[in-house]
């Protein structure tokens, strides 16, 4: 089954860190990402931009509201996410504790992935396994 694993941490953290600093969390979390990679179990990785790069759509509006900046303040942002293809969700909750072990701080928050592709035979409340 495919799940999300979103990455939450604070932004004045991260976004601080040195070029050798961040170098060394990324070398750390590749080690993490090479136990389901060589598995054929990692899917896209993606580190967002910082919130203050962001633009919203607020869609409780006619004509919908553009605003600068994130949906929600938080003290921690949502800075990437993962796709990944895992038998079970404890087999999920394993990899997000490795990639706590390698990166401390923040949260991971893990959610089945639903499939949703317009014109698809396949239901939107499907889940989707590989």
């Amino acid at each position: 089954m495919l799940y999300a694993l979103v990455c939450y941490n604070s932004e004045d953290t991260v976004f601080s860190w040195t070029k050798e600093e961040d170098d060394a969390v990324m070398a750390k979390l590749a080690v993490a990402h090479e136990k389901l990679a060589s598995k054929g179990k990692l899917g896209p990785a993606l580190r967002l931009g910082p919130s203050k790069t962001a633009t919203t759509l607020r869609k409780n509006q006619n004509p919908p509201l553009i605003t600068d900046g994130p949906y929600a303040e938080t003290k921690e942002a949502l800075l990437g996410f993962y796709v990944i293809d895992c038998d079970s969700q404890d087999e999920a909750l394993d990899f997000a504790r490795d990639l706590a072990k390698a990166n401390p701080g923040g949260a991971y928050e893990i959610r089945p992935i639903r499939f949703f592709q317009p014109g698809s035979p396949m239901p939107a409340t499907t889940a989707v396994t590989a």
